[in-house]
């Protein structure tokens, strides 16, 4: 009999006094999850002694991967001086100037303690400024766990409804009735419906919520007519445009809205801004943000958290973002752009039916010959989700590389050339055995 390994141990201990054995789903895995003993730049070491690539990074948020030294030496400064107080600190005035000079958009700006918390205030900022209930956003958007955010996000052909008119669809079971009702749901991408599916709603709606590569929909990029048609429907219906960057920030130095020439009136923050601590900012237009403002007579919207910039992620941040300058972006990006042409001839070797998403320095792959254009195309049925499970557990257990969940990779500045390298011959190993399945489901589907 194989000896136990601790990570089995750990997890059976775990199951006793966690619900489910862990606190995120995200990192539960049959038939149990591996527990990390050290990670530094892009390797994770396990308890059990096995060594990982990792092109997860903690669901995208680590940009300089593990252990960065800088940011290590920083936050070690920090720790000595204190980790949180109920006083102001000067590191959260240098971070705030520091993404207000970075992106055009960005007048003012409020940190929170996650992308979840950044986009509940963007949403309730947006219904302080404009006094109207109702939201927009896209079929199959992720936007955190907040009630209203969830709506939809996991919607499937058994309730998502018409196209030309998607259900709102609540994701927790027991979710009030009035949540769906003020959660308008549009198909990315698509004007023309888009418009249609807004005008029905214009007089109540506050914002139009757009993440600009949306992971969950199927991570290809909004189309530029899409925003601005968007941006000019906003403007005319006195809403606001706003955006979710939690995720797409690294895109470029000043995030996915630098390749648009429209500009939201607020965006969400979170992940890489945090340099490995949570985090989550809300920034965007000044008269709009005034709604946070304690100096107003009338305070439309009180907002403030215990630990909300706080100075050891408001260190730990800076000195992220510091070293994500505009060399790094583009080197970062130049090398996800070779690992897509690499996985792409890798895909032809194989002589596979599938595509690549993404941008930036994060790509995904779908079991089709051609991208996706919108969520319903993006959509795993379960017999795709059972290959796609198979594929990252041969990726996991046989090429020891992580990778998130949806098939997607999320790269961090440390990751070299080699690694790229390892990642594709994995792959290309990974289509070859499971070829006859992702042909079978191109057959059938």
């Amino acid at each position: 009999m194989a000896k136990k390994e601790q990570s089995e141990e750990i997890y059976n201990r775990a199951q006793q006094v966690i619900s489910g054995g862990v606190s995120r789903n995200t990192v539960f895995r049959k038939p149990y999850p591996n527990y990390a003993n050290t990670a530094s730049g892009c390797f994770i070491t396990d308890i059990d002694g096995t060594v990982r690539t990792d092109f997860a990074n903690n669901m995208a948020a680590l940009i300089h991967g593990h252990s960065f030294q800088p940011i290590v030496e920083a936050v070690i400064n920090q720790l000595r001086k204190g980790t949180a107080y109920t006083l102001a600190s000067e590191i959260e005035v240098a971070f705030a100037t520091h993404l207000t000079q970075r992106v055009e958009s960005f007048e003012r700006i409020r940190f929170t303690n996650s992308g979840t918390e950044a986009v509940m205030a963007m949403i309730k900022a947006s219904r302080a400024f404009t006094g109207r209930p109702k939201i927009a956003k896209a079929e199959g958007a992720y936007h955190g766990t907040y009630d209203f955010a969830e709506v939809s996000q996991m919607a499937n052909p058994s309730n998502w409804g018409k196209e030309d008119q998607p259900s709102s669809v609540p994701l927790a079971h027991g979710t009030p009735p009035c949540v769906s009702k003020d959660v308008i749901i549009y198909p990315y991408n698509n004007i023309e419906r888009t418009l249609s599916i807004l005008d029905k709603h214009a007089a109540d709606i506050a914002c139009v919520i757009v993440d600009p590569v949306p992971h969950r929909v199927g991570l290809m990029p909004g189309n530029e007519s899409f925003i601005e048609a968007l941006y000019s429907w906003t403007r005319k219906n006195e809403a606001l445009l706003v955006f979710d960057e939690v995720v797409t920030f690294r895109v470029n130095y000043g995030g996915a809205q630098q390749n648009y020439t429209v500009k939201p009136d607020l965006t969400s923050l979170g992940k890489i801004i945090g340099g490995g601590f949570p985090v989550g900012a809300v920034a965007g237009r000044a008269d709009v943000m005034r709604v946070f403002d304690p100096h107003e007579k009338n305070l439309l919207l009180p907002y403030s958290g215990t630990f909300s910039a706080n100075p050891i992620t408001m260190t730990a941040g800076f000195v992220a973002m510091e070293h994500f300058n505009q060399k790094a972006v583009e080197t970062i990006n130049a090398l996800s752009s070779k690992a897509v042409q690499q996985i792409r001839e890798a895909i032809k070797l194989a002589d596979v039916p599938v595509s690549l998403t993404g941008a930036g320095s994060m790509f995904r792959m779908h079991l089709r010959p051609n991208a996706p254009l919108t969520y319903r195309e993006a959509y795993l049925s379960p017999p795709a989700k059972k290959i796609i499970n198979d594929l990252l557990d041969f990726m996991y257990y046989k090429e020891n590389t992580l990778m998130i969940n949806t098939f997607s990779c999320m790269l961090s500045t440390v990751i070299t050339q080699a690694e790229i390298d390892k990642l594709t011959d994995g792959l290309y190993r990974a289509f070859k055995k499971y070829k006859a399945p992702i042909v079978k489901l191109n057959e059938t589907e």
